[in-house]
């Protein structure tokens, strides 16, 4: 394949080293390895331009961790962080994962430890996101799709109580709910004491609001994906979702509309290509 004037072959090669930004070309390298094998020139051409257009549009260092839960040919790959710590599998087998659409979870006991905690400075209190893309809706009762338990003071998550409606928190009791089942891009950003903004995406469309919501200290518990934890110590995981997702961030605050533009095009493009 040419970009330019530039032939695009094995990850190895000087001309995709001449080529790819670092930060995709060290992710690309690490996915490869994970999988075994190659990654179809298109798919790393498609990664290559998320990342390049995420520093373009000044939110690649508001992202402390990430992962592009699609595109890899395996769970191992699709699970390597973009940024950020390597998320523990569990349960998840190659049966529960698709290239296009990204790991599909059971409201059991299938879920991500990303390794991080509600208290990480990396994003504090009055500063910062949190965002995944849900490719199939939930139809479990409740679950949560990413972040701290539902439980505590000062949650900060992404989940819901039925399956046609989505909650957003952001580091406070208080948040916002959508009476839609969520399909698409969904985020939160907080920037303030005061207030944060959401971002929902479903069937109809896009919307994006501002709660008054005052802050509350960060309580200790972790962060999950398709799921939940109880208070440390016991870090126990529970509201398990199964809702399928394909990419996953959490950081300091950002535009949500630049992170959607750009985590959507790739989810897009990676289904046209795959």
């Amino acid at each position: 394949m040419l970009i330019g004037n530039t032939r695009i072959g094995g990850i190895g090669s000087l001309s995709v080293k001449n080529t790819y930004d670092p930060d995709a070309l060290a992710y690309l390298t690490a996915v490869e390895s994970a999988d075994g094998q190659a990654l179809e020139n298109s798919v790393k051409v498609a990664i290559n331009t998320f990342v390049v257009g995420c520093k373009a549009d000044g939110i690649w260092n508001s992202i402390v961790a990430c992962c592009i839960m699609a595109g890899a040919r395996s769970v191992a790959g699709a699970i390597i962080p973009l940024k950020g710590n390597a998320p523990t599998n569990f349960n998840f087998v190659s049966g529960d994962y698709n290239r296009k659409t990204g790991l599909k979870g059971n409201d059991t006991d299938k879920y991500l430890y990303t390794g991080y905690n509600n208290q990480d400075a990396n994003f504090p209190q009055n500063d910062s996101h949190m965002s995944c893309y849900v490719s199939e809706s939930q139809t479990d009762a409740s679950g949560i799709l990413v972040g701290t338990t539902s439980t505590l003071g000062a949650i900060f998550n992404i989940n819901y109580n039925s399956a046609t409606n989505i909650l957003f928190r952001n580091r406070a009791s208080a948040g916002r709910t959508l009476s839609l089942a969520p399909i698409g891009f969904q985020g939160s950003t907080r920037n303030n004491s005061s207030n944060f903004i959401s971002r929902a995406t479903y069937s109809g469309g896009v919307s994006e609001v501002t709660t008054t919501s005052t802050s509350q200290f960060p309580s200790s518990y972790l962060f999950g994906v398709f799921c939940g934890f109880s208070a440390t110590p016991t870090n126990t995981p529970g509201l398990f979702s199964n809702a399928r997702m394909s990419f996953y961030s959490f950081g300091k605050s950002l535009t949500l509309s630049s992170l959607d533009s750009r985590i959507t095009t790739l989810m897009t493009t990676l289904n046209a290509l795959l």
